[in-house]
């Protein structure tokens, strides 16, 4: 397999698990964004790979010389080791998505994560697919080129789906039920999010993630995001398409078929299970995570989410039904948006405002065709934000 982010969070999980799996997984690429040489030094010569990817083109110099402080601290003699190909530059992904192997994982955050998702897919390669920018900015041109069953998603929910759905047809499925945590500010009105502060936002219950994910964790637009990628994965309705609160995290999405039975996927918070079954599928990587302690009691609340207080995951299948680049718009937009939010130039509920006035305004650009349509009008969404949130009108 080729990972890509591999000194990400979702890489260095997945190389937890090829390392505990050494008979089952071999890795022969890996690549990074190059912020941290050192990391992938480490991580290049522990797997032996072939080859390995910076997409910052002035990193190279800096992995070369990691290399060799690498092997100098492993007591490595000069010479007696075997250097792995370095390749560099913007273009490094995408090159790395068509080295010769089985599966490719891509867990390139942002944009720069589509180029190397189109490269997997064209190359036959089955793609564990991290990176949502693929499914939400470039679905048309990632359905234009996929294969049925060519890509496994490994975010959770998606997971959990994916493993639902082996329980019937496609044509026996009534809806799909996305969970959420519910975020910082779960079970508030929308009159108590007046005035949140980027502190509180970020003090999710749960889960320990960055900024930009807990952030929209608590005004819901990750699982608007969510909702996107379950249409384009599964080309389920965005009708047929729902979302519960689910504070526990356990269950991590739901089926159900027409006969009236539900499908859940359980168990306990841990990225690797989804990770160790991408890298596996469909096969399941034994003890990947612990399971549900079955010797002691458990309550899980399922409820409804308030789409008055939290219009996100409604905005989101509106921009998907639209079509035409929307959902690149609404992702594009939510990134300035919420660097402004944290940065205090946009209050809370100025997020989510300011991605509908978005999508109302933009431009009628047509289905994307290309890796440059999309980003032409990521660029719109951008610069269509940071204008609007500096001219005080997304408070």
């Amino acid at each position: 397999m080729v990972l890509l982010g591999s000194t990400g969070s979702i890489g260095t999980q997945a190389i937890d698990i090829v390392r505990r799996n050494p008979d089952k997984f071999r890795v022969v690429a890996i690549g990074a964004g190059g912020g941290n040489v050192r990391l992938l030094a480490e991580q290049a010569l522990e797997l032996g790979v072939d080859a390995v990817g910076v997409a910052k083109a002035t990193a190279a110099q800096d992995l070369q010389l990691a290399f060799y402080s690498e092997a100098a601290r492993r007591g490595w003699a000069t010479g007696d080791f075997r250097l792995p190909k370095i390749l560099a530059g913007p273009d490094a992904m995408t090159e790395l998505a068509q080295w010769p192997c089985d599966t490719v994982l891509n867990g390139v955050v942002g944009s720069l994560g589509l180029a190397p998702t189109l490269a997997a897919l064209r190359a036959g390669r089955i793609l564990a697919l991290a990176n949502k920018e693929s499914l939400v900015a470039g679905g048309p041109l990632v359905r234009a080129v996929a294969k049925p069953g060519q890509i496994v998603p490994v975010d959770s929910e998606h997971s959990a789906l994916a493993q639902g759905l082996r329980g019937g047809t496609a044509r026996e499925v009534r809806r799909l039920v996305l969970t959420a945590s519910g975020g910082a500010f779960r079970g508030r009105t929308r009159e108590q999010l007046v005035g949140v502060t980027p502190q509180e936002a970020l003090a999710h219950p749960t889960w320990d993630m960055g900024p930009v994910v807990t952030i929209n964790s608590a005004t819901l637009v990750n699982k608007g995001l969510e909702v996107i990628e379950t249409h384009e994965l599964f080309g389920v309705a965005y009708r047929d398409i729902h979302v519960m609160v689910h504070p526990q995290s356990v269950i991590h999405s739901l089926v159900e078929f027409h006969d009236g039975s539900t499908l859940a996927q359980c168990s306990p918070p841990d990225m690797r299970l989804p990770i160790a079954l991408a890298l596996g599928w469909p096969d399941r990587v034994a003890d990947a995570a612990p399971g549900v302690d079955w010797t002691t009691a458990h309550t899980w609340e399922l409820r409804p989410l308030d789409e008055e207080a939290f219009p996100a995951v409604a905005l989101a299948k509106a921009a998907g039904e639209a079509g035409r680049c929307r959902p690149a718009i609404y992702n594009a937009a939510n990134e300035e948006c919420v660097a402004a939010f944290t940065a205090g130039d946009l209050p809370f509920l100025g997020i989510v405002e300011t991605l509908e006035q978005a999508l109302t305004d933009a431009p009628d650009f047509a289905e994307p065709g290309t890796v440059d349509d999309v980003l032409a009008a990521e660029s719109w969404a951008r610069a269509y934000a940071r204008e609007r949130i500096a001219g005080g009108k997304g408070a």
